[in-house]
C-alpha cells in the first residue's frame, strides 16, 4: 500500500463541497416570489444575522413581520417553500465528486464536520449523491458544539483515532475552518473557492492556511505535494 503521511482529510461542507449560500439564495427567491413583496438578498441577509442562527427559519418570521406579512399560515408555507427549494439547489462544486473517489482510492480517510445539525447534513449530502463517500459526519448536534471550539475538532479526531498532525482540514472559513485548525495542529487547505462569508469573519486571522485551492480539484496537487515532500525526508 502506497504510504501518505495525511490519514484524513477533514472537510467542513457547506460551500467547501457545495455553494450553500447560491442554494439559500435561490430559497429566498422562492419566498419573495410566493408572498410578491420583498428582496431575496434582503431575507437572505436575515439569515446572517447573530440572531437566529444561519439554519433558522425563525429568520423568515422576522422578515415576514417586518414586511407586514405576516400569519402562520404564510409562515408555514414559506418554511416549506424555503426547505424545498434550499435542498433541490445545491449542486457540488464542479471535480468534488471524482477529486473524493480518487483520494479513497489512496487510502486517506474522509470525514466532515460541520455546523448543520444530522438532518440536515445528510439530507444535503443525499441530494449530491455524496453520503455513502465519507467515513464519518460529525454535526453540531452529535459533537455538542460550533465552530471555532476546539472542542468539536478534537470530537471529530478522537473519533476517528488520529492525531492532528496525521489530518488535513478543508474548509471555506478562516475564522471558523483554518484558525482552530492550525492551533489544534493540524494542515489546513483554504476553499478560496467557496469563500463567501462576511468580511468580518476575515478579520484578525493570524493563522494562515498551508494550502489555498482556487477549486476542489487543487487538493490533488496538495496531496502529491505532501507526498513528495515526504519522500524527500
Amino acid at each position: 500500500m502506497e504510504r501518505v503521511r495525511i490519514k484524513l482529510i477533514i472537510f467542513d461542507m457547506d460551500n467547501t463541497l457545495f455553494d450553500f449560500v447560491n442554494a439559500k439564495i435561490f430559497a429566498c427567491t422562492a419566498i419573495v416570489d410566493h408572498f410578491g413583496k420583498g428582496d431575496a438578498h434582503e431575507l437572505f441577509n436575515y439569515f446572517r444575522r447573530d440572531v437566529h442562527g444561519f439554519e433558522n427559519v425563525l429568520n423568515i418570521s422576522d422578515y415576514l413581520r417586518d414586511n407586514g406579512c405576516f400569519s402562520e399560515d404564510m409562515f408555514l408555507e414559506c418554511c416549506r417553500i424555503y426547505e424545498e427549494e434550499k435542498v433541490r439547489s445545491v449542486e457540488l462544486y464542479p471535480g468534488v465528486k471524482s477529486t473524493l473517489l480518487e483520494l479513497r482510492s489512496r487510502n486517506i480517510l474522509l470525514g466532515i464536520l460541520t455546523d448543520a445539525e444530522m438532518r440536515n447534513a445528510r439530507v444535503r449530502l443525499e441530494k449530491v449523491g455524496l453520503y455513502s463517500v465519507f467515513d464519518s459526519l460529525f454535526t453540531h448536534d452529535i459533537t455538542g458544539w460550533k465552530k471555532p471550539s476546539h472542542k468539536t475538532f478534537t470530537h471529530a479526531l478522537d473519533s476517528m483515532g488520529l492525531k492532528p498532525y496525521e489530518t488535513l482540514f478543508v474548509g471555506d472559513s478562516l475564522r471558523r475552518d483554518i484558525a482552530p485548525s492550525k492551533q489544534l495542529g493540524m494542515m489546513a487547505a483554504y476553499a478560496y473557492y467557496g469563500d463567501r462569508n462576511p468580511d468580518r469573519d476575515r478579520a484578525h486571522i493570524k493563522e494562515k492556511p498551508d494550502h489555498i485551492l482556487n477549486n476542489f480539484s487543487d487538493l490533488l496537487k496538495v496531496i502529491r505535494k505532501e507526498k513528495e515532500d515526504e519522500h524527500r525526508l
